[in-house]
């Protein structure tokens, strides 16, 4: 199933997550999934892409002030209920945050069950930019969402299944 996912940096230091999941739960939005991570991994990444093409954006030491920066920052990646909702109160609330399509699969909770899923996309040569999930007891399923870079053709495949 494809929903949409919230991506937003939150200052790194202590009582920011508790702000921000008080405020949608005060709202009554409910968090499905979730992922955090320092933002200066996720710098570094988008330095090493930009390092790998000809033109440069800005000079070593800007980039190394930026990385350094970054690490006052998580970012934070929301699979949310009530997406329109939390849209809406965050922007209200100031929040620097975007949207993108992801795909959500419930799967079984058994050895192989994410693996046949990753090696058709691998076939299918669907690269997967990243992925998170949750592990429940073995009788429950579990949610995991993945961001792949062909969305169209990830969707397609899926539909298979």
């Amino acid at each position: 199933m494809i929903r949409t996912e919230i991506s937003l940096f939150l200052k790194n230091i202590p009582g920011e997550l508790g702000r921000l999941t008080n405020l949608l739960s005060k709202s009554d939005i409910n968090i499905d999934a979730m992922t955090i991570q320092d933002a200066s991994h996720y710098v570094q990444e988008l330095f090493k892409a930009r390092g790998k093409s000809i033109k440069k954006v800005a000079s070593v030491s800007n980039y190394n002030m930026m990385q350094r920066d970054s690490a006052e920052f998580a970012l934070i990646r929301l699979l949310i209920d009530k997406t329109e909702k939390a849209v809406e109160l965050l922007a209200k609330q100031e929040y620097v945050f975007d949207t993108m399509q992801v795909i959500v699969l419930e799967l079984e909770n058994k050895p192989g069950a994410l693996a046949g899923i990753c090696e058709q996309f691998g076939k299918k040569l669907i690269n997967i930019n990243y992925i998170y999930g949750s592990v429940s007891a073995s009788q429950e399923k579990c949610l995991f969402v993945i961001a792949p870079e062909d969305m169209e053709t990830a969707a397609k495949l899926l539909d298979q299944f």
